[in-house]
């Protein structure tokens, strides 16, 4: 009879353990999630501006009205904005994804590349 206690007592533990650790780990994927979503939505930004510096047989290198400063845009909980300098044949942009995290606040992800318009 002891021992059937004692075994209960290991299960009841070792359960609470296990519902208390599950409901950690969906907190850490919906917040993974939020991060993935951020870096795609600032890498495609990125990807978006250096399409629109390329020249094409309309507008020169960086000559595109898409290749300008933009946002905040919002989409799939997170926000972005951009900017690109406008000297030189180099420009510098630079795409700032902002996501909700826990308990209220934010969460910044910067992404800067250089595009040359030649």
């Amino acid at each position: 009879m002891v021992e059937l206690m004692i075994a209960i007592v290991v299960l009841v533990i070792g359960v609470t353990a296990l519902a208390g650790t599950s409901g950690f780990v969906t907190r850490q994927i919906g917040r993974s999630r939020l991060a993935t979503i951020a870096t795609e939505t600032g890498t495609r930004r990125l990807e978006l501006l250096k399409l629109a510096a390329a020249p094409n047989g309309a507008t020169a290198a960086c000559a595109a009205g898409s290749f300008a400063n933009g946002g905040p845009v919002t989409a799939q909980g997170v926000t972005e904005s951009w900017t690109v300098t406008n000297a030189g044949t180099l420009r510098t942009a630079t795409v700032t994804v902002t996501y909700p995290r826990g308990a209220g606040g934010t969460s910044t992800q910067t992404f800067q590349t250089v595009i040359g318009c030649y």
